[in-house]
């Protein structure tokens, strides 16, 4: 007997009151089901929750999202409209840290929805584009729902689950979320070529997703015999193996796979995915892991940031007024990399604002978040420059991010540092 459509799934029938409801992030997210839990909103038990992390779809508009309650890690991608309205309450937390929050329940989850597409192997599935806490999600849901998933690629390593882990199956019958690689600018596109400069052939490179990992990894097609560790990717990724610059041949560790947490992009990324022994899905707990990239050669991570100020503290949360990003890996990263022989933690940022109205070297983050303390800042680069900062008295960081901001906010940055200057020399005397 065959399983029944995403959209006619009875969600009724499974939850409980207060439940809390959560899948995988961006393009990990089963559309049929969600769909199916929104359309069916208005009849479910009282009290029912979502834990979310980035979204990358439309399934959560603010408008039709009552009566469900939010909580997640993220104010980025879809996200914003929800942070925007009020409705989202973040966890600041380490992603490598989800993990266990989620099976000690802390983060609670009770009902998990996931993609999966059988593998040959009888009663297993891939989770196909994403792993990096869904299997912990898995293991502390009382309830998975699994949406058999035919476009999914297979992928194996911790993308792999067992049958018997899953409760219901239903067949995927909405639309696939892709995420086509935006097109930076040409501020973006400068800032790149600096970080392109600072980093060796042979190193391991972490991107990530958006405009400036898009333009960092095509400054990066000259290189040679890179390896690729990171939590996620996009379709920048094929193009640097097509080009032969991923080659992962001096990594250190997992020689010859690219270690990923998650597939962001389009039918290009997956389709190349798709059955690949050189790609290795695996958890933030491998991904995030100290040990791991402490196994690495010269891994150079690249990690933006909203703002940074003159002592070199980066807030990659919160601008405006308004949740906008996330703590997410950054941290996991900036430390990961300072423990990897030869590894470096890279910040590029912009100078400015995309409207040139603010600067983003900032003399005092003024009680927004530190994402990234300034003890773990190592250098930052924007397109007027490199700041090299790991190991310097502070007074040295401010003249250095100072140089490297844009010239029409350097003279009051400057005076900010020499203000400051001033009253330690007075608070001393």
């Amino acid at each position: 007997m065959g399983h029944p459509s995403a959209s006619s799934f009875d969600f009724a029938a499974v939850l409980r009151i207060g439940d809390v409801i959560s899948w995988p992030q961006a393009i990990g997210e089963p559309r049929g089901l969600t769909r199916a839990l929104m359309s069916q909103k208005d009849f479910l038990p009282s009290g029912v929750r979502l834990f979310v992390g980035m979204l990358a779809g439309d399934t959560l508009a603010p408008r039709n999202l009552h009566p469900f309650s939010v909580f997640g890690l993220n104010g980025a991608g879809s996200n914003r409209r929800l942070t925007a309205a009020g409705l989202i309450d973040i966890i600041p937390t380490h992603v490598s840290q989800v993990p266990e929050l989620l099976r000690r329940h802390i983060i609670p989850v009770d009902v998990a929805l996931i993609r999966a597409r059988p593998m040959p192997e009888t009663g297993v599935y891939s989770v196909g584009v994403i792993c990096d806490f869904t299997q912990a999600m898995i293991q502390s849901a009382r309830c998975v729902i699994a949406e058999i998933d035919e476009r999914l690629p297979l992928t194996r390593h911790d993308a792999l689950v067992q049958a018997q882990d899953i409760d219901h199956f239903v067949i995927a019958d909405g639309d696939e979320i892709l995420m086509p690689d935006p097109e930076p600018s040409s501020t973006e596109v400068a800032v790149a070529r600096r970080v392109a400069e600072l980093i060796p052939d042979r190193a391991t490179v972490q991107l990530g997703i958006g405009t400036l990992p898009v333009a960092v990894g095509r400054a990066l097609f000259h290189h040679r015999d890179l390896g690729v560790h990171s939590g996620v990717v996009s379709d920048v990724f094929v193009d640097l193996v097509e080009r032969g610059v991923v080659t992962n041949a001096y990594r250190g560790l997992d020689a010859g796979l690219s270690t990923i947490g998650g597939l962001f992009g389009t039918r290009r990324l997956l389709d190349h995915a798709h059955d690949n022994p050189a790609i290795a899905l695996k958890s933030v707990e491998y991904t995030h892991s100290p040990a791991t990239m402490a196994q690495l050669h010269a891994l150079h991570t690249i990690n933006s940031a909203i703002e940074i100020d003159l002592s070199g503290q980066a807030n990659s949360e919160i601008a405006g007024g308004r949740y906008l990003g996330a703590v997410g890996g950054q941290v996991d990263f900036v430390r990961g990399a300072r423990v990897s022989r030869g590894g470096r933690s890279i910040f590029a940022i912009p100078s400015t604002t995309p409207d040139g109205k603010n600067s983003r070297i900032v003399a005092s983050l003024g009680g927004r978040p530190v994402t990234t303390a300034r003890s773990d800042i190592d250098v930052v680069v924007t397109e007027f420059g490199v700041a090299e900062l790991w190991g310097q008295p502070l007074s040295v960081r401010a003249e250095r991010l100072a140089a490297i901001a844009h010239p029409d906010f350097r003279e009051s940055l400057l005076a900010a540092v020499h203000s400051a200057s001033a009253a330690q020399h007075m608070a001393a005397q």
